[in-house]
């Protein structure tokens, strides 16, 4: 891809961990995320400590809108997970922005794969190159309750 989806003007990306709004990020995901509902406030703590974490914030007043997060090796490996765009901002191509910038920020790191999962977002990251596992039977997956 040689298009890289911009920002709107007026926001900015950042994966500055300290810029991070926690509460806020921990209220977004712990209430509105079909994925995260009820994780509590210590593990979406942990989480962020643990990854590499994307915000975007409105450059006036600073206040985070969006947030992304990837769990990686930087080498070999990358998962792309909890993004969430706030509802008030929802429609401006902040989304699409968002992991296009998380993408062009790994792309040095010559990762083969960066994964993902969802359940209703698929048109938004075909966008950005993301497509279904060519070999799903490949894939297991280890749940626990």
């Amino acid at each position: 891809m040689t298009d890289t989806p911009r920002l709107p003007e007026g926001y900015e990306t950042s994966t500055d961990t300290a810029r991070i709004d926690a509460e806020r990020v921990h209220r977004w995901l712990s209430t509105d995320a079909y994925w995260a509902l009820g994780r509590s406030r210590e593990k979406q703590d942990r989480a962020i400590e643990g990854s590499l974490n994307f915000g975007v914030h409105d450059t006036l007043s600073g206040e985070q809108v969006a947030y992304a997060r990837v769990v990686t090796d930087r080498a070999t490996f990358a998962w792309l997970c909890d993004v969430y765009v706030d509802p008030s901002v929802r429609g401006k191509g902040i989304g699409t922005a968002l992991v296009a910038a998380v993408r062009e920020e790994l792309r040095p790191c010559g990762l083969k794969r960066i994964m993902l999962a969802t359940y209703d977002a698929h048109g938004v990251y075909a966008k950005l190159g993301f497509r279904p596992l060519e070999r799903p039977d490949h894939w297991m997956t280890l749940v626990r309750e």
